[in-house]
């Protein structure tokens, strides 16, 4: 599970440490008092986009650490990650110029590898995630993580590029000469212009690490020279002295064994001094005063870092194109001899393709009436008693993209009688808020961290009632983090948190803390909308929802 999230300098929070609970754990506050943010701030550090606008004014370095369950990771990705411990803590951190590290168990990683393991951690539902429901595109998505044929749904997509592939090299080689010339002008433009430069593999970071130390080259070699001249060169140095007091205490230990332990101390610390002479020495010796030097390094920079705007933004990019530039040069240049062999190679790609189409088809259809099943068995409790919920698939064969030939769409009917229509005309802000949760539910059974950042939006009442129950039970055996704004829901929770802002002329700053005992029921009667007086309707409505909640 998630064990604590530490937060500083992140938009309005200058400093916050939070401890979480396994089963469900609640943030509550007034409107506007950044419920939100915590989400924000987990997501960041699990790998989410994030620029400087994040960092709290006044401040120049953002940072947010979590500590996590090691045992949530697959083995292969803990040994990847050298994981050894019980815990292990990811570690996020931004600054003003927008220079981010990334760090798991203090080692430097990518933001790409934190998002990697987020994959395995949390699954998250942001605050209008469910009005994705309401575009199809989102639903072929959503039964292919059910269906978890992802290794088919890949094959499919690079049939279908190797398709495109032979389709623009069909159309290269059929084109007119004058076409034909004038691709090739252009390609073999761009190929010299990368091979004029010829860069290497990563020679973008090695200039950029080498730039600082030629810029300085000449203050950096007088600098060196005399650290050199202190420790070792200069006749009165530091080595000769700790030499001659080590040699003092060495005959010394001869006459007071007492002495032996210090003057091997002394005796390790002269050594230590050596090799720090040796490296300053080794160090000095390679700096370059030549006057060229920093010239050509700044010009050879600034070619690489044209071609990285223009081709790029890398130097893999860089080089991928040169090796596309090149094969694109070649088929043109061989089209009159490739356009029967090209015409064959298509229609053999596009019957493999069709193929792989036919199988995903079948795969989406037995694994579309089983989704359908589970959302209506997971939403019934919700306050729908008679609904119904379908995934339609249907297939066009004339129509081949990188996902198959499928459309899919969800098709919802929430009353007796009334036929299945598709969810984006028929399902209120509400329905979709609970369909949401139901798919969420069968989506992640396997993810130990969900989030809902208000999935409870545009329901209340009895419904709330209904939500907050299936939040409860979905957090048995593992943990949920949930905003809301509902006490039917908050009462629900294992563990509660309250979000306070507090804003004066020059600042505006967050502060979360758990809550217990009567700040917890006062909290709910707040939620209900009345006096939190303990003599109160509302506080004696909380009273009730909380009991309620424990015995259920």
């Amino acid at each position: 599970m998630l064990k604590n999230l530490t937060v500083e300098n992140f938009a309005i929070i200058s400093h916050l440490s939070l401890d979480f609970s396994q089963g469900l754990n609640v943030f509550s506050g007034e409107t506007g008092a950044g419920k939100s943010i915590v989400i924000e701030a987990l997501g960041f550090v699990l790998g989410a986009r994030g620029d400087v606008s994040l960092i709290k004014d006044g401040t120049e370095r953002l940072r947010v650490s979590a500590d996590f369950s090691a045992d949530l990771l697959p083995e292969s990705l803990r040994r990847e990650q050298q994981i050894s411990g019980d815990t292990f803590t990811l570690r996020r951190e931004l600054d003003r110029k927008g220079k981010g590290k990334a760090f798991v168990d203090g080692r430097s990683v990518t933001v790409t590898t934190l998002a990697q393991i987020g994959r395995h951690l949390v699954d998250f539902h942001g605050q209008h995630e469910h009005q994705s429901l309401l575009h199809t595109s989102v639903h072929l998505s959503l039964l292919d993580k059910f269906a978890k044929h992802d290794k088919l749904r890949e094959e499919t997509a690079q049939a279908y590029q190797q398709m495109q592939s032979l389709q623009e090299q069909l159309q290269a080689a059929q084109m007119s000469e004058q076409e034909k010339e004038r691709l090739l002008d252009m390609y073999t433009y761009q190929l010299q212009e990368i091979e004029k430069v010829n860069p290497t593999a990563d020679e973008d970071l090695q200039l950029e690490q080498a730039l600082p130390k030629m810029k300085h080259a000449g203050r950096l070699l007088e600098m060196a020279a005399e650290a050199y001249g202190e420790l070792y060169a200069q006749e009165n140095a530091a080595t000769t002295r700790v030499a001659r007091a080590s040699k003092l205490l060495e005959n010394m230990a001869g006459l007071d064994e007492n002495l032996s332990s210090l003057s091997q101390e002394l005796n390790g610390a002269l050594l230590t001094l050596e090799e720090a002479s040796s490296s300053l020495c080794a160090y000095k010796d390679d700096i370059q005063l030549e006057p060229d030097a920093l010239d050509k390094m700044l010009s050879r920079h600034e070619k690489i870092k044209r071609l990285k705007a223009k081709y790029g933004p890398e130097i893999s990019d860089v080089l991928a194109c040169a090796e596309d530039l090149q094969n694109k040069i070649n088929c043109l240049q061989n089209a009159d001899e490739q356009e029967k062999e090209l015409q064959m190679q298509l229609e053999k790609a596009q019957k493999h393709l069709l193929k792989l189409a036919r199988q995903l088809h079948e795969k989406r259809m037995t694994a579309a009436e089983k989704l359908s099943a589970l959302i209506t068995e997971q939403i019934r409790p919700l306050g729908f008693n008679s609904v119904r919920f379908a995934v339609a698939v249907e297939m066009d064969e004339e129509n081949l993209t990188s996902t198959g030939a499928d459309k899919v769409e969800f098709l919802f009917s929430p009353n007796p009688g009334q036929s299945l229509r598709p969810l984006k005309n028929i399902a209120s802000g509400g329905e979709i808020s609970r369909v949401m949760l139901g798919l969420k539910t069968v989506l992640a059974p396997t993810v130990p961290v969900m989030v809902f950042d208000e999935v409870d939006a545009g329901i209340g009442g009895e419904t709330g009632h209904l939500v907050g129950q299936k939040l409860h039970l979905a957090a048995q055996g593992r943990q949920v983090l949930c905003v809301t704004h509902l006490a039917q829901v908050a009462a629900q929770a294992h563990q509660n948190f309250r979000v306070e802002k507090q804003a004066d002329k020059n600042s505006t700053e967050v502060s979360i803390k758990p809550l217990f005992g009567e700040d917890l029921t006062q909290e709910i009667a707040r939620m209900l909308g009345g006096n939190t007086d303990r003599k109160s309707a509302a506080f004696t409505h909380a009273q009730e929802l909380l009991q309620e909640a424990k015995r259920a």
